[in-house]
C-alpha cells in the first residue's frame, strides 16, 4: 500500500502537482509504517530534499491510530497544519479528525483582556497599546481559535501580548468567570478528540515536566509520536526538566497585584506598595547582574556580595507580598491566585539558590532589562527514558541532522534512547555539480586579533561579485556586529544585521532587495529555507564550537569526566558538527538550486577532527583556492535565474 501511494502513478502523483518519486523517500516511508505495526522506537536522518515529511504523514495518517506529531518551531508547526497536512489528507482521503495544538501563551486570554481594558482605561495608557488592545476586543468577538497568529491587527513583538495571555501561574482555572469560553480548553479539548494532533517540542516537554509534578495533561495520550527537527530534543528536554526564575515572572506577578489594588481591593494600598517593591527588587537583581547579554556561572555568582545581598533583598520583597496578600484572600480571584504565585517565585528562589545539588548546571543570563536564574539537568536521558516506559507505543525521531558522521550514538545517549533501527537517508541533490566548498588559505587563527577586518579583507570581493545574495553566519553576536559594521563601510551593496529587526522583517527585506548581504548568528543557522537565486553563497566565520566559558557546557565536560568519559569526543566535537551540519544546509534547499560554501576556519583541514566534519557534510566539491570561488559564481550569474521561494521555519 505505501509503495503504490508513493509511485508515480499512486495517491500522491495523482494530488500533487510536480510529485516525483524518490527512493529515500519510500525506504523512509517503510520503515516508519514497519515501526508502527511493531510499536518501535526508530532514528531517520533524512538528508534535505528527501520529502520526510511525507514520508512519515502518509504512514501515520494510514494507520488508523492516534498520532501526536511534534516539530521544532511554531512556524513549522503550522506549515505542517496549515500547508502539508491537508495535501496528504486529500490525497490519501482520510477522513479523521486533525488538531493543531500550541502553548498557552499563543491564546487570548478573555479575562486578562477585560481586566486590561478595565486599567487602561482607569489610567493614562500608552495610546499606541489602548489601540491595540480595542482591536484585540473586535478581533475576539469573531475569531473562533483564540490563536493570536491569526489577529494581523496585533504585531507578533507586541508588548500587550504577556498581558492579555495567561501562563500556569496566572490562570484562575475553573475559577475564572470566562472558563466556559477559555480558548485554551477550547484548543485541548479539540486535541483530545483528534486523531492527528501537531505540537511543537516545548509544548510537548512543558506538558511531560508538569506531569511529572502531577498537575494534569496538555497532550492527549496517543500510539505514535513523531518529532520532526529530533535535533533539537535534547537542549530543550533539558529547559524543562529543569527549572527557572526569571524577572519577568516577578514584573508579571507586581503589574497583576497592582491590577488587582485598582480594580477590586482599592482599601488596601499595601498593595501597590508590595507591587511597586517587587519590581524594583528585581530590577535591583538584574543591575547586580551586571552587563546584558552575558550567561554566567550561577554558583560563583551568588557569592559575590552585591549579588547575594540583590538575592536577599528581592527573598524579604516576597515574604511582604506574602503577608500582605494572606490580608487579601478572598477578596478577589486573581488576589487569590496572585498569593499562590508568590508562595512559588519564593520556594523557586530558593531551590536556585541552594547550589549545592549534584547532576545540575546552575546558571543565569542577562538582557537589558530581564534576567533569568536557571538550573538545567546535565542529562535528560533517565527522565526521558522513563516517558518513553510510560507511553508504550511507537516514538519515531527524524531531523536533516541527527548523526555525526553516520553514528547516531550522540543524539540517542542524550534521550536514553534504545532505537531498533537507526539511518541515514543520502539527500537527493548533486552537490557535485551543485555546489562548491571552500576553506581559504592563508585564513588568521581562530579568536585571533583583528580577525573582523582580514575576512572582510578577504571575502568582500566575492560578495560583491556575487552581488550580494550571501548569509554570513557567525558564531557569535560579537562578530556578527564587528563584521557587519565593516562590511557596511566597504561594500555598496545592503549589509542587513540580525537584531536590527525582527526575524521575519529582515528575510523579507533580504528577499525583495535581491542584493543584499545578511550579516547573522544563531537563528538563522537554522529553520531558514530560500530557494532559488535569492542565497548563492553561505559563509562561515568558524566552526561552531559553544563557548568555552559557557556554564552549561562547562558542567557537561565537568561530569563526562568524572564517568570516565573524554569530553572533546563525546560533548564538544559532536554538538559542532551538527550546528554545523544546521549551517551548510541553508544552501543547497533545492534541485535546481547552486552556490557556494565559505568555511572560514583551518582546523578543517589542519586537526585531525576536522575529518569528522567533513565526513559529515554532502560531498560537496572542495578547494582551498577563493578564484575558484569566484570562476564558479561567474558561471552561475551568467546562466539563467530561477524563480525565488522562501519559507520560514521559526
Amino acid at each position: 500500500m505505501i509503495e503504490q501511494t508513493f509511485s508515480a502513478h499512486g495517491a500522491l502523483g495523482k494530488a500533487i502537482p510536480g510529485f516525483q518519486p524518490r527512493q529515500a523517500q519510500l525506504d523512509m516511508a517503510k520503515a516508519i509504517e514497519s515501526a508502527i505495526s511493531h510499536q518501535a522506537q526508530l532514528v531517520v536522518e533524512a538528508g534535505t530534499g528527501t520529502g520526510k515529511t511525507f514520508a512519515y504523514l502518509v504512514p501515520a495518517l494510514m494507520s488508523g491510530r492516534k498520532v501526536v506529531i511534534s516539530t521544532g518551531s511554531k512556524n513549522l508547526q503550522e506549515q505542517l497544519f496549515h500547508r502539508d497536512l491537508p495535501l496528504i489528507v486529500k490525497a490519501i482521503e482520510f477522513y479523521g479528525q486533525i488538531a493543531l495544538l500550541k502553548g498557552r501563551a499563543n491564546y487570548l486570554c478573555l479575562e486578562r483582556l477585560n481586566r486590561q481594558m478595565t486599567e487602561s482605561h482607569e489610567n493614562t495608557a500608552d495610546s499606541q497599546n489602548f489601540s491595540q488592545l480595542v482591536q484585540l476586543r473586535r478581533w475576539a468577538s469573531e475569531t473562533k481559535t483564540g490563536d493570536l497568529g491569526e489577529c494581523d491587527a496585533l504585531p507578533e513583538d507586541s508588548p500587550i501580548i504577556p498581558s492579555v495571555t495567561s501562563t500556569n501561574d496566572n490562570c484562575l482555572g475553573k475559577e475564572c468567570p470566562d472558563y466556559q469560553e477559555c480558548f485554551v480548553s477550547k484548543a485541548r479539548k479539540r486535541a483530545m478528540d483528534a486523531d492527528v494532533v501537531v505540537v511543537n517540542h516545548h509544548l510537548f516537554l512543558a506538558d511531560l515536566a508538569i506531569k511529572e509534578t502531577g498537575f494534569g495533561e496538555l497532550i492527549p495520550e496517543a500510539e505514535v509520536f513523531i518529532f520532526d527537527e529530533a535535533h533539537q530534543l535534547p537542549d530543550i528536554a533539558s529547559q524543562y526538566f529543569g527549572q527557572s526564575l526569571t524577572s519577568r515572572q516577578i514584573q508579571e506577578l507586581a503589574k497583576d497585584i497592582e491590577i488587582g489594588y485598582r480594580t477590586e481591593a482599592k482599601d488596601m494600598r499595601q498593595l501597590q506598595k508590595i507591587s511597586d517593591k517587587l519590581g524594583q527588587t528585581a530590577m535591583e537583581l538584574r543591575i547586580a547582574l551586571g552587563e546584558p547579554g552575558y550567561r554566567g556561572n550561577w554558583r560563583e555568582a551568588i557569592h559575590q556580595s552585591k549579588i547575594s545581598q540583590a538575592v536577599e533583598r528581592l527573598t524579604e520583597s516576597l515574604e511582604f507580598a506574602l503577608e500582605v496578600l494572606k490580608l487579601a484572600l478572598g477578596r478577589s480571584q486573581l488576589l487569590d491566585t496572585a498569593f499562590e504565585r508568590t508562595s512559588t517565585i519564593q520556594a523557586r528562589l530558593k531551590r536556585v539558590c541552594d547550589v549545592s545539588i549534584p547532576g545540575y548546571s546552575y546558571w543565569f543570563d542577562t538582557t537589558p532589562r530581564h534576567f533569568g536564574l536557571h538550573i538545567t539537568p546535565l542529562s535528560v536521558a533517565d527522565k526521558f527514558q522513563e516517558q518513553l516506559k510510560l507511553k508504550p507505543g511507537t516514538w519515531i525521531f527524524t531531523s536533516a541532522t541527527l548523526a555525526v558522521n553516520d553514528d547516531f550514538s550522540h543524539f540517542s545517549h542524550r534521550l536514553g534512547l534504545t532505537p531498533e533501527q537507526q539511518f541515514s537517508l543520502p539527500s537527493p541533490f548533486h552537490y557535485e555539480t551543485q555546489a562548491r566548498l571552500c576553506v581559504p588559505r592563508y585564513l588568521p587563527e581562530p579568536n585571533s586579533s583583528g580577525m573582523a577586518e582580514k575576512l572582510v579583507t578577504m571575502l568582500a570581493p566575492v560578495i560583491q561579485q556575487n552581488q550580494g545574495r550571501c548569509f554570513f553566519l557567525c558564531t557569535s553576536h560579537q562578530m556578527m556586529r564587528d563584521l557587519g559594521e565593516r562590511f557596511r563601510q566597504c561594500l555598496d551593496l545592503p549589509v542587513l544585521m540580525q537584531g536590527e529587526t525582527s526575524k521575519q522583517k529582515t528575510l523579507s527585506e533580504f528577499m525583495s532587495l535581491g542584493n543584499a548581504l545578511l550579516v547573522a548568528t544563531g537563528a538563522f543557522w537554522e529553520g531558514i529555507d530560500v530557494r532559488g537565486d535569492a542565497l548563492s553563497c553561505v559563509i562561515i566565520d568558524k566552526l561552531p564550537f559553544t563557548a568555552p566559558d559557557d556554564p552549561l557546557l562547562k558542567a557537561r565536560i565537568e561530569d563526562c569526566r568524572l564517568q570516565g568519559g573524554e569530553p572533546f569526543q563525546q560533548v564538544q566535537l559532536p554538538e559542532a558538527v551538527i550546528t554545523l551540519k544546521q549551517g551548510v544546509g541553508r544552501l543547497i534547499r533545492d534541485a535546481d538550486d547552486k552556490g557556494v560554501l565559505i568555511i572560514c576556519d583551518n582546523r578543517l583541514v589542519t586537526r585531525d577532527y576536522g575529518g569528522v566534519f567533513l565526513a559529515s557534510l554532502p560531498p560537496i566539491p572542495r578547494t582551498r583556492d577563493l578564484e575558484q570561488i569566484k570562476a564558479f559564481l561567474r558561471d552561475l550569474s551568467e546562466s539563467p535565474h530561477s524563480n525565488d521561494e522562501v519559507s520560514t521555519e521559526i
